[in-house]
């Protein structure tokens, strides 16, 4: 299994009071390093939601261990945990300039029909997107 790491750049405005990143803003980092972890395999979303199938989030974790503050440089480790053909489960690490992991957690994800939410098999709709997700579980890519 593969991983990326995406830069971050912490902006003023994703911290609270107490100068901390606001917790939500992790969910966008992630989906920022989710896109490029995606591309870094040779596939592209845009292409997916030209056919009408989106992905969303059905399940998100997220475990704080250590506060990220403005103006750090970050990065946002991200692979794939788990596939199974249907659901896909990625997980992420956002990582400070001391390589010490702050923030970790997963997202799982299916895809479906944009107008009406039914699910669909990533492996029969996506053949492409299933091989390249097959080959970076199993250490391939």
């Amino acid at each position: 299994m593969s991983k990326i790491r995406t830069p971050i750049e912490v902006r003023y405005q994703e911290t609270d009071q107490m100068g901390v990143v606001y917790h939500a803003n992790y969910l966008v980092w992630f989906e920022i390093g989710r896109t490029k972890f995606i591309e870094s395999i040779g596939l592209n979303y845009a292409s997916m939601e030209k056919q009408n199938v989106v992905a969303p989030v059905v399940d998100a974790n997220i475990s704080f261990k250590k506060p990220v503050h403005y103006g750090e440089d970050i990065f946002v480790e991200t692979w794939i945990e788990e596939y199974d053909g249907l659901r896909t489960e990625y997980a992420y690490n956002v990582i400070n300039e001391d390589d010490e992991i702050c923030v970790s957690g997963t997202t799982k994800h299916v895809i479906v029909k944009k107008d009406s939410f039914r699910p669909l098999s990533l492996r029969r709709s996506f053949p492409d997107w299933h091989k390249a997700y097959t080959k970076n579980i199993n250490g391939e890519l």
